[in-house]
């Protein structure tokens, strides 16, 4: 009852917010609801999305974190922006009522393994032991069973793919990045890398880290950044 009171009081607040929602905000455009289904999406390795022209989808990978992910969710509340969460197994139990906050402000999730290593140098019984702990923790957390999955580095594995494809769950790659991973990073050059990203790529799916702390306190610029350059944020969910 706790949970369920905690998570009505969060979606009341959001809900407040959302009448601030005017046009000075990034705002979301519009959701594209996909099927839970064994797909393929991110132009880095697959097809891309059915988006148009300046159109992208915030995604953040490794969380929760709490020194971190609640400054995301700010950011992200204060431009009325939606984003998809990438989580790993690991931090989902360590901080699950932070994962069920993400879900509740109207954020998807979806996870990212459970220990993050490099999959390639694990065995096939390692890696499908891997998945089976990260389903869990998910299924724990959420009541359901995760819809989507990020490789961790993007580094896939047959025995992996083969896998995910049995059970239904769409694998989500990237179109941009920040590579927003180093600590001596500032708001200055992740806003010329995104810059840099878009210029390239126009749009899409772009990856960034809710457990950095640069990407935490640059997420304002960066989604301001968005904003005058025209993109249109586009949410994933999964019916």
């Amino acid at each position: 009852m706790r949970i369920a009171i905690a998570g009505l009081l969060v979606s009341l607040a959001g809900l407040a917010h959302a009448a601030d929602c005017g046009p000075d905000k990034l705002g979301t455009a519009r959701t594209i609801t996909l099927k839970r289904e064994a797909a393929l999406y991110g132009a880095t390795q697959h097809a891309p999305l059915p988006l148009q022209k300046n159109e992208i989808v915030l995604t953040f990978d490794d969380g929760p974190q709490p020194e971190t992910t609640p400054l995301v969710l700010k950011a992200l509340a204060d431009q009325c922006a939606r984003a998809t969460f990438f989580m790993v197994g690991t931090n989902l139990e360590k901080s699950p009522e932070l994962a069920r906050r993400v879900v509740a402000e109207g954020h998807s999730a979806g996870v990212h393994s459970q220990t993050h290593q490099h999959l390639s140098t694990m065995s096939a019984q390692e890696q499908l032991a891997d998945l089976r702990q990260v389903q869990a923790a998910y299924r724990t957390v959420f009541g359901k069973d995760t819809p989507a999955y990020r490789f961790p580095y993007l580094e896939e594995t047959p025995t992996m793919l083969a896998a995910l494809k049995d059970a239904g769950i769409t694998v989500m790659s990237i179109d941009l990045g920040i590579n927003d991973w180093l600590p001596e990073d500032t708001t200055e050059i992740l806003v010329e890398r995104l810059v840099k990203s878009l210029d390239t790529t126009g749009g899409g799916i772009l990856l960034m880290h809710d457990v950095n702390v640069p990407t935490a306190k640059a997420l304002p610029s960066l989604l301001k950044l968005l904003k005058q350059r025209g993109y249109s944020v586009v949410h994933l969910e999964w019916n």
